[in-house]
């Protein structure tokens, strides 16, 4: 048999390739925004950080669809995966309509931000254009759940690469104007996504009407309104891993708010490092994605000695391919500094961030592929509280004090945004340390046969 980190490599890159054009959204977004003008970067920081912290949340809900779908795909079970699916996009639907709520009245969160009003307004926008897109974002990640649940992500991959391809110019149309269009700045960025978002969805539903793989699955024979059963059987993996994942992200975003503090220079290069921080992590959540589904599928299948070991696998590549890509951070910095910014105050601002973000991702990497292996065992709960104490807890309440000097002892090297991210990185260690050490008594419990 096959040993499962091969399984999960090969996965993981597809899901990789997809995640890194997902994540080129943020990436195209914050450069041409920055090109733009300094004030939309600042604004584009702002929206990011509010709309990322909900919508993680709120994809992290419907992601529990991963787990079901393995589970049901190791069994094979093809006609329950066509019911979990079809459960999930009621799910999507659920959830969406609080989300949009929220981006329509941002206020509550924007005072936190301390911003001018003519900032302010420029977040508000942002927002309001990206609530149109968010039910259609929430319903591709039902179809992504689908393909990663039975191992084949590159469906998937193959439309987010598209999706990237049509973002670049999009963004350089309406952030900049031409053809009749005037120039929206950080709006546009929005707008785009909006399209792009609407696209995808489109091209999903071709694929699954037409693709010959989903016809086991019989997802079209028989529509069925939300069942309780389905959708709490969903609700008990999805609402803790939404809420995981909100305080793992708005610990990371909330960053950005705090910052806004010490002025636009600050928040600036606190963006380009946020930014660079993202596009690493897509490599680590990619790989726990995969290891996660193939500890489900194994678990479907009755091999439970296997899918510890899926697991245990998994981890270690996140981890060992972690360290690889801080090194190569710290040692590409000038290049990359370069690529984000002229602005020579900015660059200075981001370049002592870089140590943090190479720490930072060794533990962010630990925890994330660990919780998705937990996930597969139905462990969500206890994660989802270990990341409020620890990343808010710890990590953003700490951060908070040493960044502000609250108790007068801060060194200089840790005032303003140097002690956000040293708090975070902290926090994440203890949360991973603590992941990694239930991870194994919940797999060695699971080979007991009363653990199955």
């Amino acid at each position: 048999m096959t040993a499962p980190w091969r399984g999960i490599a090969r996965d993981a890159g597809a899901i990789l390739l997809g995640q890194l054009a997902t994540i080129g959204f943020g990436v195209a977004d914050t450069i041409m925004a920055g090109r733009y003008a300094s004030t939309d970067l600042a604004a584009l920081s702002i929206g990011m950080a509010v709309y990322i912290s909900l919508h993680v949340g709120l994809a992290g809900i419907v992601q529990a669809l991963i787990p079901v779908i393995g589970q049901h795909h190791g069994a094979h079970a093809p006609e329950r995966i066509g019911e979990a699916f079809r459960q999930g996009l009621w799910l999507a639907l659920g959830v969406s309509l609080p989300g949009c709520l929220l981006l329509w009245w941002p206020d509550a969160v924007l005072a936190l931000a301390h911003s001018t009003p003519e900032m302010a307004v420029q977040v508000r926008d942002y927002l309001h254009v990206l609530a149109f897109g968010l039910p259609l974002s929430l319903l591709f990640r039902c179809y992504a759940g689908l393909n990663q649940g039975i191992s084949r992500p590159l469906l998937v991959t193959l439309l987010q690469l598209l999706s990237l391809v049509l973002k670049v110019p999009l963004n350089a149309w309406f952030i900049f104007g031409g053809a009749g269009l005037p120039a929206l700045g950080v709006v546009g960025c929005a707008l785009a996504t909006v399209v792009i978002h609407a696209a995808l969805l489109l091209f999903a539903l071709v694929m699954l009407r037409l693709h010959p793989i989903y016809r086991p699955f019989a997802l079209w024979r028989r529509w069925e309104g939300p069942r309780w059963a389905a959708q709490r059987e969903l609700l008990r993996l999805g609402l803790p891993t939404g809420a995981a994942y909100f305080f793992e992200v708005t610990a990371f975003t909330l960053m950005a708010v705090f910052i806004s503090h010490f002025g636009t220079v600050a928040l600036a290069g606190h963006q380009i490092v946020a930014n660079l921080a993202s596009v690493m992590y897509m490599l680590p959540l990619s790989i726990a994605i995969a290891t996660g589904a193939r500890v489900a599928q194994l678990r479907g299948a009755g091999d439970a000695r296997l899918a510890r070991i899926a697991g245990w696998q998994g981890i270690a590549l996140a981890v060992g391919l972690a360290v690889v890509l801080g090194l190569l951070l710290l040692l590409a910095r000038p290049l990359l500094l370069a690529a984000y910014t002229q602005d020579a105050a900015v660059r200075a601002a981001a370049s002592g961030l870089f140590l943090y973000i190479a720490l930072y991702q060794v533990f962010d990497a630990t925890q994330v592929a660990t919780a998705f292996a937990l996930r597969s065992y139905g462990v969500a709960l206890v994660p989802a509280i270990g990341y409020a104490v620890g990343l808010w807890g710890i990590g953003l309440a700490g951060g908070y004090m040493l960044a502000f000097d609250l108790g007068g002892r801060t060194p200089d090297w840790l005032l303003g945004a140097s002690g956000f991210w040293f708090g975070n990185a902290a926090a994440l260690a203890l949360v991973a340390g603590a992941l990694v050490l239930l991870y194994r008594s919940v797999s060695r419990r699971a080979l007991q046969p009363s653990g199955r």
